[in-house]
């Protein structure tokens, strides 16, 4: 048994596969798990009901896995049929803000271009989430472990 908040088997495996520079996607419930990401990625499905597990829980856990660098978001993009105003701010996004910290750079994106970073080949890990509020994906890199005690 690990002593250590992430337990997970498979979230385990793809993180330790996983290296600087590679991509993790937290996609909300209404992402296209399947299709939205490249085929090649692990994908790690906590989408148990509708609200439960939520991006927010998987960030947490993982700060304290990951070293992070940058992040990025999914903003409107103006496109007929949004929920959300291309102009109006997006609540969650402040949560994840105020969580990753001000040494995580940070980047919105429009849907489209969100979707063509979360297909590209630095992405290795996709969790399916169970959230509920709208353009709750983030799209985070992993950075750089920091040496501790070398000889």
């Amino acid at each position: 048994m690990l002593s250590y908040e992430l337990l997970h088997p498979d979230l385990l495996r793809a993180l330790a596969a996983a290296g600087h520079g590679s991509r993790i996607l937290l996609a909300d419930a209404n992402y296209p798990h399947s299709t939205g990401a490249r085929p090649e990625a692990a994908r790690v499905h906590l989408n148990l009901r509708p609200g439960l597990v939520t991006v927010e829980q998987v960030l947490e856990v993982l700060l304290d896995a990951v070293p992070l660098e940058s992040a990025a978001v999914m903003v409107p993009g103006g496109v007929a049929g949004d929920v959300v105003a291309a102009d109006e701010e997006i609540p969650v996004h402040a949560v994840y803000r105020a969580a990753l910290g001000d040494g995580v750079a940070w980047e919105a994106m429009d849907r489209f271009a969100f979707y063509a970073a979360a297909r590209a080949d630095d992405v290795a890990l996709v969790v399916a989430t169970g959230e509920q509020r709208v353009y709750a994906n983030l799209l985070l890199t992993i950075g750089v472990r920091q040496a501790v005690g070398v000889i």
